[in-house]
């Protein structure tokens, strides 16, 4: 899946997003690009988990 995380500023952000994508799917692939504030996330979860977790984080996605 890939996501557009607005909220996502900083490297401190891109630590922060990655761990809540881990703690739903501890082996998921993360590529990100801090820049475009893009997420592509290699995972067994669904889209709505991934962004119901990220949006409790103050990380609210929107689908690309």
């Amino acid at each position: 899946m890939k996501l557009l995380i607005v909220n996502m500023k900083c490297g401190g952000c891109a630590r922060g997003v990655t761990a809540i994508i881990h703690d739903i799917d501890s082996n998921a692939k993360i590529d990100m690009d801090l820049a475009a504030k893009v997420v592509n996330i290699d995972t067994i979860a669904s889209v709505d988990q991934m962004m119901a977790a990220l949006a409790r984080d103050d990380f609210p996605a929107q689908v690309q």
